[in-house]
């Protein structure tokens, strides 16, 4: 019974995938053209197969630490598993890797701001399954982290959304690799400023005491997740927060990163 029952599922699924088609036809979100299938199968994620090509596989060099894209005569390799930049050279940062899709620019950056003001979730899964799949062949990853959590929204920010756009990237690099996601790990304990407001001394100040620990971490290689880094002011206060309660290692996941001058 169970077998006729996954049989009929097998065929059942195709049907739907070319109804679903056909009733939510797909654009893709960097270009506005829409998606073709191919064959029977629909087109996997928001993104046109050009565009998927154009903006996902750059080829550069970014610093272990903190992710910036960087020069190749610019970077000191401590080890043949590291490029570090000049600035984490001299002052290392709490965290102990990240991980970026790409650079924040355009069109890219209106990715995330469709996700954050507009509600494209979609734009949050693929975010999530490519940085699995990047983390699989990053050597920051292994072994995985333990737990996979958000960096938290004050509570009036994520009422007023409605969702947190960290975790809806969360969930599927979580489930896609295969490890725990916790959602409430970490809390904001501290209303602030918007960061995007302030200088990169001032929003360094400005979130240093603003999160804390819901659960316990001591021991843990946590997987830290957001959706797009700028200075790493937040990043920074989260991660010395959850070393301080004994996290034996963290690693940011970002969907984009934002290059310095």
């Amino acid at each position: 019974m169970r077998e006729r029952l996954r049989s009929a599922g097998a065929r059942v699924e195709p049907i739907a995938q070319r109804i679903a088609g056909i009733a939510l036809p797909r654009k893709c979100l960097l270009c506005g053209l829409r998606c073709q299938s191919s064959g029977d199968q629909l087109p996997q994620g928001p993104f046109c197969p050009a565009c998927d090509t154009a903006y996902w596989n750059e080829p550069r060099l970014r610093c272990t630490s903190c992710a910036l894209p960087l020069a190749a005569l610019r970077a000191r390799r401590p080890s043949s598993a590291r490029f570090v930049c000049p600035s984490c050279a001299r002052v290392p940062p709490p965290f102990d890797a990240t991980l970026a899709l790409a650079d924040y620019r355009p069109p890219l950056d209106r990715l995330a701001l469709g996700l954050k003001f507009h509600s494209r979730l979609a734009v949050a899964r693929a975010f999530g399954k490519r940085l699995a799949r990047l983390a699989d062949d990053h050597p920051a990853c292994a072994p995985r982290p333990d737990v996979i959590t958000p960096m938290p929204l004050a509570h009036a920010r994520l009422v007023a959304r409605g969702f947190n756009q960290a975790w809806e990237i969360a969930r599927p690099l979580a489930c896609t690799l295969g490890v725990a996601a916790e959602p409430t790990l970490m809390r904001r304990v501290a209303d602030t400023a918007q960061q995007s407001r302030l200088d990169r001394e001032a929003r360094r100040r400005n979130v240093a005491a603003a999160f804390g620990v819901s659960l316990p971490v001591r021991g843990l290689h946590v997987g830290l997740v957001d959706d797009v880094m700028t200075s790493g002011a937040t990043l920074e206060a989260a991660a010395r927060t959850l070393k301080a309660a004994g996290a034996r290692r963290v690693t940011c996941f970002v969907a984009l990163r934002t290059p310095q001058d």
